[in-house]
């Protein structure tokens, strides 16, 4: 019987990074192990409500002048905000909090950009599994997808594929990250790093991509101790159900479309004002979803309604469609619903997204830039009609099993641990 393990889970970002960690965490627990969660504080209190251990990354206050400051999903400044603001301060903290946990059965099972994490398993020799939820985070100069906006496709050159990679770490990302990185480990008495976001970033033990292969296919050139489990689903739905008003505005009328710009976006205004117009050209039902209700225009028609959180696991299954910023989480969450998608993406992960559910046939994308309501009226106009997409979306709904995702990402942890004691015994 494997031996009860304590399984850090450092993860920085919004709803749609921290709920597949949660749904892991919970599963971990399942099988005996205890967890311990580390992000930013405006989630501690819906991870101690489900009995799990949590830790701070950073204050409440830090993460509110994240989300209102508008370069946070600017295609061009959005990494600038979230190395400066989120990545860095998090090397620290991240790194002094796995020490402080540390124990003989403690295992590390990191998301992508917590960087402290990744120099705890340099210098405290902890097993660590690094954890991803988007492809995009695997760099390949195969089918690299979307880097941005940029397409990494299997027909250019491969000396082309790689002078992007390398112009975009040498004017954006190791300028800003891998002075911190080398500073920090330097104060350790580590060794330089060169480049942050290619190969050190990964453990070097095991990578677990929680998305399935038809999504993100495995690339030759992605780090060879990679596994791709699945989709992993959790929106608390179980803990929120649907509020009466939701349930009577779904039974009330022919399926809504529903629009969100992500929990974390709080300055979308441009965004729901086309929505909204789009629905009034359309004459359809809609709902619209945002954590900041300031953002809605006033007046909305009788048959659009404002919701500040709905659990998409419950509601999506029964909307038209889903009109939204390519996140991974809510991503999955549609698919797993069955329905067609209008990805708008703004910045990180959410180009590459997009481009992978187009290309799965499962909806359609328009950039932020261009996201007006007549172009939007059109696209949703499509898709309601095309019984080809539709048909597409519930066959992939029928292909997520977050369950057998979430069993096969418990047992890669669990066998790193067994790696690790058998190579010390």
């Amino acid at each position: 019987m494997q031996d009860q393990l304590h399984v850090l889970l450092p993860t920085l970002g919004s709803a749609g990074d921290i709920h597949p960690v949660i749904a892991l965490a919970l599963a971990l627990r399942a099988r005996g192990h205890r967890t311990t969660i580390f992000t930013n504080p405006n989630f501690q209190q819906q991870i101690e409500n489900l009995g799990l251990g949590f830790s701070g990354v950073g204050t409440l206050e830090e993460g509110e002048q994240v989300l209102s400051n508008p370069d946070l999903w600017d295609a061009r400044k959005g990494f600038d905000v979230i190395a400066k603001h989120i990545i860095i301060p998090s090397i620290p903290r991240i790194y002094e909090a796995i020490a402080e946990h540390a124990g003989p059965n403690t295992l590390i099972a990191s998301s992508a950009i917590c960087f402290g994490a990744r120099i705890a398993h340099d210098k405290l020799r902890l097993p660590m599994a690094s954890v991803h939820l988007q492809p995009s985070v695997l760099r390949s100069s195969v089918d690299g997808g979307m880097f941005g906006m940029i397409r990494i496709s299997p027909s250019q050159p491969m000396w082309l594929k790689k002078g992007i990679y390398g112009l975009i770490d040498w004017l954006a990302i190791d300028r800003q990250l891998r002075g911190p990185i080398n500073d920090f480990r330097s104060r350790l008495g580590l060794g330089p790093i060169k480049h942050a976001m290619r190969g050190w970033m990964h453990s070097p033990q095991l990578v677990i991509g929680l998305f399935p292969e038809w999504f993100g296919p495995k690339q030759p050139d992605w780090p060879p101790n990679t596994h791709v489990v699945g989709f992993v689903l959790y929106d608390a739905a179980s803990q929120s159900p649907v509020s009466p008003e939701a349930d009577d505005f779904l039974k009330s009328g022919e399926r809504p479309v529903i629009f969100t710009p992500g929990s974390a976006a709080a300055t979308m205004h441009a965004y729901f004002r086309e929505s909204v117009e789009a629905c009034r050209k359309l004459g359809v039902r809609a709902m619209l979803v945002t954590n900041f209700l300031e953002q809605l225009p006033p007046n909305l028609p009788p048959t659009v309604k404002a919701f500040g959180y709905l659990p998409f696991g419950a509601v999506l299954p029964r909307a038209a469609m889903l009109v939204y910023h390519g996140g991974v989480g809510t991503m999955a969450q549609t698919m797993k619903a069955g329905i067609p998608h209008l990805v708008v993406p703004h910045g990180h992960d959410q180009f590459d997204n997009a481009f992978r559910v187009k290309r799965l046939g499962l909806g359609e994308s328009i950039y932020a830039s261009r996201y007006r309501a007549d172009r939007v009226t059109e696209a949703i106009r499509r898709m309601i009609a095309d019984e080809a997409v539709k048909a597409r979306c519930r066959e992939r709904a029928r292909t997520i099993d977050s369950q057998v995702s979430l069993t096969r990402a418990c047992e890669l942890i669990e066998d790193l641990a067994a790696r690790k004691l058998a190579a010390t015994a």
